[in-house]
């Protein structure tokens, strides 16, 4: 048992060696500042009762024992610093960006023609939920690959944002 016990040990902590430099040092310092915060009890393990807390300090004061036990089990064990981190490391990087950003451009595009209106894009960026201003769209759009028409080939524009835009890299 003691040697399966080091064997886990040892895969565990060449996996963490990864889970770190996914992450700039100053977002390695924001996550442990974040984790300092959620860890109530300073043990250094996220419990149901950290979280409880947290939640309570946060105005939300009616969340589930099974909301909690569900969020505790994506660690699937302890959540130390470590687990913390790859737990957002998965959630930033685990899934297929490039995927869920044209799935979210599809909505905009019902006639799958791959491109959208860079001025009804513009307005719905402006004036629906965490709205945009003028200066961001112009930022966002600084990038897009917008045609004469006017068109944004948002699967190109989904290409620079998850891989980044070669123009610049050379």
């Amino acid at each position: 048992i003691k040697k399966a016990a080091a064997k886990r040990g040892k895969t565990a902590q060449r996996g963490s060696s990864n889970v770190f430099s996914m992450f700039e040092q100053s977002q390695i310092q924001e996550f442990k500042e974040a984790f300092g915060c959620i860890d109530q009890n300073r043990d250094g393990i996220i419990n149901k009762a950290d979280l409880k807390e947290t939640y309570g300090q946060l105005g939300k004061l009616n969340v589930s024992d099974e909301e909690l036990e569900s969020m505790l089990a994506e660690g699937k064990g302890p959540i130390n610093f470590t687990v913390f981190l790859t737990l957002f490391g998965e959630k930033l990087n685990g899934t297929d960006p490039e995927e869920t950003i044209l799935a979210a451009f599809k909505l905009f595009d019902p006639n799958a023609t791959g491109v959208v209106n860079k001025d009804e894009f513009r307005r719905l960026l402006m004036n629906q939920a965490d709205k945009f201003t003028a200066e961001e769209v112009d930022q966002a759009f600084a990038v897009a690959p917008i045609d004469v028409a006017g068109n944004i080939d948002y699967k190109s524009l989904c290409y620079i944002i998850t891989h980044g835009d070669e123009k610049e890299e050379s």
